[in-house]
């Protein structure tokens, strides 16, 4: 493996260090944390609004030169963008079970991959059943 290979694959290592960096500084690899954000009724927290922000600012700015007719990676010819913009069935209920996971467990997958350093037995059961949705729903696409 040599020449743009490994740069890809270098940058693609420093960009998640910095991903999971930025994870554990926030807070967001705590699920009391997402669940007390998800918490409206009680002892509501507001950070992951904050860290959310900061999220969508960051790939606002990064999302309009993406979409720029003569932009393109450092190491490849073009950004691999989305060509579905379908909001489907398939869709909602991958947003549906995503959303139920995160509010059940509190974590992302994300933060959740990040935590597994800490070998708790919840952040385990539930990157586990990740693991299990994700081989589902591949079974499921070619039994079709």
């Amino acid at each position: 493996m040599t020449g743009p290979k490994v740069k890809t694959n270098v940058t693609a290592l420093v960009v998640g260090l910095v991903f999971g960096l930025g994870l554990l500084v926030s807070g967001m690899t705590q699920p009391s944390k997402v669940l007390g954000f998800l918490d409206f009724a009680g002892d509501w927290d507001p950070s992951l609004a904050f860290v959310m922000g900061g999220a969508i600012a960051v790939h606002a700015l990064f999302a309009r030169r993406a979409l720029q007719p003569t932009a393109h990676p450092l190491f490849e010819k073009a950004f691999d963008l989305p060509h579905r913009l379908a909001v489907d069935t398939p869709l909602l209920a991958g947003a549906a079970i995503f959303g139920i996971g995160w509010g059940i467990g509190g974590y992302c997958p994300g933060p959740a991959l990040t935590s597994l350093a800490a070998r708790s037995g919840s952040t385990i059961a539930f990157v586990a059943a990740m693991i299990v949705g994700i081989l589902g729903v591949r079974l499921s696409r070619r039994v079709r």
